[in-house]
């Protein structure tokens, strides 16, 4: 059992944060991890930054573009987490696209996942069938949990098929839309969260996407296991950087409100 399987075990309404290692400094990765992880956060999705970002909205896509303008590569953000077991234990995942970590090396990017303490990979456009044709066993014997999204396109079958082939969560885009701060969920994709839950997955499912404060946030966890804040967090950091104090405002401003 991993930390992210572990975590979902043992809570619910879970608060994940989302932001692009190597942003808005280079040096910024572990200063917010770790301001994050004194906040309460309870599980980070770090992102590999990419130069074509095709699921991002402009905030998240700006981040990348600043990230990699740094000099942020996976090869340095192996470097910034080498450590972080010794003060993060928070489940890490790592979210981006397929061809940055195909240049490095598949096999050699899980071996170092694994060796780093990373908990997850999320990688949107790595297709299902050539995961498990070509990689699912090698995720697997590093204990590393590949997690699969589902929007509200995704059509029944796939969905359970996605849900048999699951050992940490499925990511449940809020829409169609790419990612963005949103002001509320709407009707329609409350229905389509009624849809997934009527399916009977066994495997628990976190909103993405649309989730920027307080009150989609508590609604999200109505439907889900949790949800994740991305845009609207990355803006915070743009705004004020890895300042501590901003950063535990924001997370208690969304979380500790779910709590009470």
């Amino acid at each position: 059992m991993n930390r992210i399987q572990k975590l979902l075990q043992e809570k619910k309404d879970i608060f994940s944060a989302y932001f692009t290692a190597g942003y808005p400094h280079l040096e910024d990765t572990m200063p917010v991890l770790e301001a994050l992880q004194e906040a309460g956060t309870d599980l980070v999705e770090l992102g590999m930054p990419f130069s074509d970002p095709l699921a991002d909205g402009p905030t998240i896509q700006k981040s990348s573009e600043d990230a990699l303008e740094n000099g942020m590569s996976i090869k340095k953000l192996f470097e910034q987490i080498k450590d972080m077991r010794k003060t993060i234990d928070m489940p890490i995942v790592l979210m981006g696209y397929f061809n940055p970590v195909f240049k490095y090396g598949v096999e050699a990017f899980v071996a170092k996942c694994k060796e780093v303490g990373v908990d997850g990979v999320i990688l949107p456009d790595l297709p299902f069938d050539e995961y498990n044709d070509k990689y699912q066993q090698l995720f697997e014997d590093a204990n590393i949990s590949n997690i699969f999204l589902i929007t509200p396109q995704t059509p029944d079958e796939r969905i359970k098929l996605i849900d048999a082939n699951s050992n940490g969560f499925i990511y449940m885009v809020s829409s169609a839309a790419v990612t963005g701060a949103k002001s509320g969920l709407s009707d329609q994709q409350l229905a389509y969260f009624n849809r997934v839950n009527n399916l009977g997955l066994s495997t628990p499912r976190i909103i993405g996407f649309g989730i920027s404060n307080k009150e989609t946030f508590t609604t999200a966890c109505k439907y889900a296991s949790g949800a994740i804040v991305g845009s609207a967090f990355v803006k915070l950091l743009a705004e004020k950087g890895a300042d501590k104090v901003s950063i535990n405002d924001f997370v208690k401003g969304i979380k500790d409100t779910s709590e009470k």
